[in-house]
């Protein structure tokens, strides 16, 4: 089979929407933890319930910092999830976007590999997303097309 043909291209075209709200999902899941809106830590699947465990998790996977940057760090990771979903989920500066989700997942999954072990980022899937996120940045279906006159 052609890989050309119309039905490859529109499963495509369905897997790379696919991957973008996935990792827009994930994102805002993970802020939507930090702020209590999945309910309070223990419960369910919540992992924080609140922003101070999150800012204390940072603290762990950023052990080299001095604690006075944690929070800082926090909050940028906090708000770099947003825009980076709404990036995705716009499809603004997709290929942009896309390449900054994948480095700062792997940013976050070497954070977690060094600072509470391996187990962690592979079975919460963040070295996946990474993979997700870059694949998607080079994907050919996300170079411009010329305007056609």
């Amino acid at each position: 089979m052609n890989s050309s043909t119309p039905r490859h291209e529109r499963l495509t075209r369905f897997a790379l929407y696919f991957v973008r709200l996935a990792l827009a999902a994930s994102f805002l899941s993970a802020v939507a933890d930090r702020f209590g809106l999945w309910g309070t830590a223990g419960t369910g699947e919540v992992a924080w319930g609140s922003f101070p465990p999150f800012v204390d998790f940072t603290g762990l996977l950023l052990w080299f910092l001095p604690e006075p940057l944690v929070l800082p760090f926090a909050w940028a990771a906090t708000i770099l999830e947003v825009l980076l979903a709404i990036g995705l989920l716009i499809g603004f500066q997709l290929r942009y976007v896309a390449f900054a989700s994948s480095l700062l997942l792997f940013t976050f999954a070497l954070c977690m590999t060094f600072g509470t072990g391996p187990e962690g980022p592979l079975s919460f899937s963040v070295w996946t997303a990474s993979a997700a996120a870059l694949l998607l940045a080079t994907h050919p279906q996300l170079q411009r097309k010329p305007a056609e006159n």
